[in-house]
């Protein structure tokens, strides 16, 4: 079962590599403005018409380190903008270094005031080094919310 939770760490601590190479720190703001704009997207074009969007490097939903990643209210990954192998699994059990259920604390945060902060410690694919992270998040609808993630340190 440990072996399940580390694969998936894994796969998302890779998901940005290539996204956060050379690139400088995402700020607060560039990321509640792309929540945003991936909000009204997904609520003008679908959900599942959105997250083909939010992986087209071209789509403008891909800005330097910053990508969206979307989940349902279960904290499974419906899409995910930058590691399309991290769609469909379950993120309920997955936690971060310190023991945190932060995906689940995304889900509950989406449920009960709609969009927020969560803060959580995860591996930096640009420097490999453990951080601390902090992902903004919005519900989208009663079945979905939507989150972008920016390092701290």
């Amino acid at each position: 079962m440990r072996f399940k939770f580390m694969a998936v760490a894994a796969l998302m601590a890779c998901s940005g590599a290539a996204l956060a190479q050379g690139a400088g720190r995402a700020s607060a703001d560039e990321a509640v403005a792309l929540v945003k704009k991936a909000v009204a997207h997904a609520r003008g074009k679908g959900v599942e018409q959105a997250c083909r969007d939010f992986a087209d490097p071209q789509g403008g939903f891909i800005q330097g380190e910053l990508y969206v990643f979307v989940q349902d209210m279960n904290a499974r990954m419906v899409c995910h903008g930058a590691n399309k192998r991290m769609n469909g699994k379950n993120l309920s059990q997955l936690k971060d270094a310190n023991g945190k259920f932060f995906s689940r604390d995304m889900a509950a945060l989406a449920k009960s005031r709609g969009s927020g902060w969560v803060d959580y410690q995860w591996i930096n694919p640009a420097t490999q080094a453990l951080e601390p992270k902090t992902s903004y998040i919005e519900k989208i609808d009663d079945g979905t919310w939507l989150g972008v993630g920016i390092y701290r340190k």
